[in-house]
């Protein structure tokens, strides 16, 4: 019998023997498929993917990679998926094709030209077949068989079923598959490279178990302890405290689609917590997933989520994954890939941990991605509690789709979804659209037992309305601030803030202070420390922000001046203003700043912004105190007669319906520009050290980790940018290859101590 390999030598010369990469990729993809039923389906994936190494081609590629290149090894798999299981293959057929170059189109045409013959006379991205004469799967097939490899007989029922009303959930069906595929093929292949001198595979170490009854305990335990501690006054007591007991007692219902409405100060990042671990130990679940839209956000949130369960459980009971975190993957691994493209997707996350923080973009843009190394978490997915957090921020050209795939993923893969603000979308409101892409259409249950009684119980702040066709200048609003002694200012783009902190310094005002995304995270977080240790101590203090501080951030001003935005963005500011209710009243002070150029942002933010402009003129200020769920229903409901979801992005539909899965995530991006991570001169030892370490050891897991609260985030500048001079790209293995999303920003001086990152280049965007 012939030894068949899978992998070139390893770094103690063991060569990868195929059937034994088969067999162990095809049961670890079932053992995780198990988790929804698909476990046959996962199998065959899983023996067949590498079907096409049987070929000569390959094998000889493998003895002599500098002879023989570009080999497609996965096209003959994913038609022998469709030929041994016809409808029942398909969606097999999708995630071995896409293994390596990512889930395709799943149309008839697109199937049919999986086809070896065709492949043989054209093949569109210029390859070659794993095996050189014969175009014919059933060679492979036997040589498969020969190696002692059974291929199971067609007695499963396939998840993939893109009917008329499921084109989103067919869509996840395919990836989920796909996921369980490509994390069991990188966790094999780097064990294989990893392996000891006899052979022996070493594994990564697995990730810890939920243990959600005695986690559930410690944190009930630590809520009674700060409860206890508690400076609000009794309202704002009594309001958590109802908050809580809605939670706790929801948990015990059933799993599906839940929304959970509060105000903010209300410890909605606590209650939702509690309501999860409870959740899961109902329901057995293995993970709580924790997707946040802001950075600034997450960082508070897992610190304090790590202070509760550090001593009980360890730094690796809680992962982060986002931006800071995430590396630019090749997908085109050619066979027997490069140590240096594996080393890459070695970097990525599985989201094999009990808890996971991540933030909006990762987790939608991997839910609509095609790519291995975005997709591989996806099947940690199932089985998990998973909250959403102000979740207001969903774009509304994106809603649709986005909420048909969690409704799918929570009925059909054992999850529930939980959608937490203060300003709930009516999302219920597009039911209908989003029934035509997900049968289980969106009908979440709310928590929260009385809505509008929770908002009334308090009444902590005024909102001052601006004369709408009176623009204020910087000079005049800062007069204004200079009364006061404790404020806080919110804009709404970075360049307003650093020119009304550059107004206010001129009138020396003690203790001010500037807060952006301009600033890498430690500098932001000891921003706020400081500012809320000034507050707590009653001095004076005068913040300027952009929204960065809006969401999640604990600060309670007695003063809060808001440039006109978006009525979420309003609540969200009202929410930093008199927060614990500790004065009788607080003011929120709304006005329109009169500056060259834009207001704010453009598009979906321009646009909520007018609607709001236009509510609030109709209406009594009144309405507004206590920013109530009826006015954001009809805020929202406004919003969506004007901005039409169901005919945005009409490309992406079209994409969606002919099941074209690299078109749906070229075209589906939650924030449309690409960023670069830069590592700033914010501390200088640190710096020099970080310098130092990548020069020496190039992109480590453990690099990136030290690097993050140094790390400030830009627009990817265009190529001809002269930004790119201060940029200096970190090596990966050695210097061999040169990372493209990970740079040391060389010129110190361009880190203010105030304000952060002030580039003296044009154009350039810090995100």
């Amino acid at each position: 019998m012939n030894k068949y390999l899978s992998h070139s030598k390893n770094i103690n010369g063991i060569i990868g023997v195929l059937r034994n990469h088969l067999l162990d990729v095809a049961n670890r993809t079932a053992g995780y498929a198990k988790n929804f039923g698909a476990e046959k389906e996962a199998y065959i994936a899983g023996i067949l993917h590498d079907l096409g190494k049987y070929g000569d081609l390959f094998q000889e590629r493998l003895k002599n990679p500098h002879k023989v290149k570009r080999i497609d090894h996965w096209s003959i798999g994913a038609w022998a998926a469709l030929m041994e299981y016809r409808q029942h293959g398909v969606a097999v057929a999708l995630a071995i094709q896409g293994h390596h170059i990512g889930l395709q189109k799943g149309d008839r045409d697109s199937l049919e030209n999986l086809n070896p013959e065709k492949l043989m006379e054209y093949h569109p991205d210029g390859l070659r077949l794993s095996e050189s004469t014969i175009p014919d799967y059933k060679i492979l097939l036997k040589r498969f068989k020969n190696d002692g490899i059974i291929l199971p007989p067609d007695n499963f029922k396939t998840n993939y079923n893109p009917g008329e009303t499921g084109k989103v959930a067919s869509m996840l069906d395919v990836q989920m598959l796909y996921s369980c595929l490509v994390d069991s093929d990188f966790i094999e292949t780097e064990a294989f490279f990893n392996s000891d001198e006899s052979g022996k595979k070493i594994y990564r170490k697995e990730g810890g178990k939920l243990n959600s009854s005695k986690a559930f305990k410690i944190l009930k335990q630590y809520i009674d302890e700060i409860s206890k501690k508690s400076v609000a006054v009794n309202d704002v007591n009594l309001m958590r405290s109802q908050l809580l007991n809605d939670c706790l007692e929801t948990a015990e219902r059933p799993i599906g689609l839940y929304t959970l409405t509060a105000p903010t100060g209300s410890g909605k990042t606590l209650s939702m917590l509690a309501f999860a671990l409870k959740h899961a130990v109902k329901y057995n679940l293995d993970r709580i997933i924790i997707v946040i839209p802001y950075l600034s956000i997450i960082e508070q949130t897992a610190s304090i989520y790590r202070q509760i369960f550090k001593d009980s459980f360890g730094d690796d009971y809680i992962l982060e994954h986002h931006s800071l975190s995430n590396m630019h993957t090749n997908e085109y691994g050619d066979n027997g890939q490069s140590k240096f493209n594996y080393q890459k997707k070695f970097l990525t996350e599985n989201w094999d941990a009990p808890i996971i923080i991540t933030t909006s973009v990762q987790l939608f843009e991997s839910m609509f991605s095609n790519r291995s190394s975005a997709c591989r978490k996806l099947h940690n997915l199932a089985n998990s509690v998973i909250l959403f957090d102000e979740v207001q921020t969903l774009p509304t050209n994106l809603c649709i789709p986005t909420l048909a795939k969690l409704s799918h993923l929570a009925k059909r893969y054992n999850s529930t979804v939980l959608f937490s603000t203060a300003t709930q979308p009516a999302f219920n409101s597009l039911n209908d659209e989003i029934k035509k892409y997900a049968s289980t259409g969106w009908v979440p249950k709310e928590i929260v037992t009385d809505t509008e009684n929770l908002f009334s119980i308090i009444n902590r702040t005024k909102i001052k309305l601006p004369d709408f066709d009176t623009k204020t200048k910087w000079e005049n609003l800062a007069e204004n601030i200079f009364q006061s002694d404790k404020s806080l200012i919110i804009v709404n783009l970075k360049r307003h803030a650093i020119e009304l902190y550059d107004e206010l310094e001129k009138k020396d005002i003690e203790n001010l202070y500037h807060l952006s995304t301009n600033m890498c995270p430690l500098h932001r977080q000891k921003t706020l420390r400081t500012v809320s240790s000034l507050l707590n101590e009653k001095k004076p203090v005068t913040l300027v922000s952009t929204q960065c501080i809006e969401a999640g951030v604990d600060i309670d001003f007695p003063v809060v001046y808001r440039a006109m935005a978006p009525l979420d963005s309003i609540a969200q500011a009202a929410g930093r203003c008199n927060r614990n209710g500790n004065l009788s009243q607080g003011y929120v002070h709304l006005f329109v700043p009169d500056v060259v150029g834009n207001l704010c942002p453009p598009g979906a933010y321009k646009q909520a912004t007018s609607v709001t402009t236009s509510l609030l003129r109709e209406m009594d200020v009144t309405q507004l105190e206590n920013l109530s769920p009826e006015l954001f229903n009809k805020y929202y409901r406004k919003l969506y007669n004007i901005s039409n979801p169901q005919n945005q992005n009409i490309e992406l539909i079209n994409a969606i319906k002919m099941q074209d899965f690299k078109t749906v995530a070229e075209i589906y991006k939650y924030i449309k520009s690409d960023t670069i991570n830069v590592i700033v001169p914010y501390d200088l030892d640190m710096y020099e050290s970080l310098k130092l370490e990548a020069k020496s050891n190039g992109l480590t897991r453990n690099w990136i980790a030290k690097s993050k609260p140094f790390t400030v985030s830009i627009y990817r500048p265009s190529k001809n940018s002269d930004i790119w001079c201060q940029l200096d790209p970190v090596p990966i293995n050695h210097k061999k290859d040169e990372t493209d999303n990970w740079f040391i920003y060389l010129d110190k001086s361009h880190y203010d101590k105030d304000k952060g990152l002030i580039t003296k280049h044009d154009n350039i965007l810090i995100a």
